[in-house]
């Protein structure tokens, strides 16, 4: 199995996700649509990231 690095977007986007994740859980903000779903925006974030390193160019 050969992972390769994420590119740059798919990066801002998951650590972006997580952090939207974070706030709504720990610090009460809200966020619409992650509010009330936060494991799910973080389990999300997750899956970008290994389908970033998973497949090249992604």
């Amino acid at each position: 199995m050969h992972l390769s690095a994420p590119t740059f977007p798919i990066f801002l986007l998951s650590l972006i996700l997580a952090i939207f994740a974070a706030l709504s859980v720990y610090a009460g903000v809200k966020i619409p649509y992650i509010s009330g779903h936060g494991f799910a925006t973080l389990g999300i974030s997750y899956l970008l990231l290994l389908a970033g390193n998973l497949f090249k160019g992604l």
